[in-house]
């Protein structure tokens, strides 16, 4: 399965500009803030840990899934994967100057997104920033549907943005962009500070 999902997101970026911007957005705050190197957590099989990079930013990637990094690894042998869980990273305090979160989170049970939001903020600099990318659900409550790889939630965008602020995160901004052909819900990026 995760052969199969590395090519499906191959090039997944290609045809989203919009995307695109939001990731060039982050790269240029972090690149300005110079707190520290960036982690992409849940990285999966590493495009978007190889497009920051591309973005000009020193970036390493994790994963839960070995055979997710491990593909990582095989198509970019220069960029830095890690197995580890987002929720328990092993880092040091105030260790990162930025974290993307790339459709990733959407995996967790709502219940369990403060804590990983402690975690980011406990690992990010002072100042760092923290990107999600996420599946919008245009004004419904969070709901849950079923994703390729396992059960995922959509989130309201207000809501997701007050529960990262209850752990400490200020927005800085968000984009929302409708599906694009082939995709069947709105996406949603929240671009927050430290």
């Amino acid at each position: 399965m995760a052969v199969r999902y590395a090519e499906f997101v191959r090039n997944g970026l290609d045809p989203l500009p919009l995307d695109r911007a939001v990731l060039a957005a982050f790269a240029e705050f972090a690149r300005e803030a110079g707190a520290g190197p960036v982690a992409e957590l849940g990285c999966g099989p590493g495009q978007t840990t190889a497009h920051l990079r591309d973005l000009g930013l020193d970036v390493f990637g994790v994963d839960l899934s070995p055979a997710m990094i491990g593909l990582a690894r095989e198509a970019y042998p220069d960029l830095r994967f890690d197995v580890g869980s987002m929720d328990a990273l092993d880092l040091a305090d105030g260790a990162l100057g930025g974290i993307v979160s790339w459709y990733s989170l959407i995996h967790t049970p709502p219940q369990d997104v403060p804590p990983y939001f402690a975690e980011f903020r406990r690992v990010l600099a002072p100042g760092g920033h923290l990107l999600l990318a996420f599946f919008e659900a245009e004004g419904g409550p969070v709901t849950a549907f079923d994703h390729k790889v396992t059960t995922a939630y959509r989130w309201p965008v207000d809501e997701l943005a007050e529960t990262a602020r209850r752990a400490g995160f200020t927005e800085v901004g968000r984009m929302l962009r409708e599906p694009c052909e082939g995709e069947r819900y709105r996406r949603g990026h929240l671009l927050l500070r430290g």
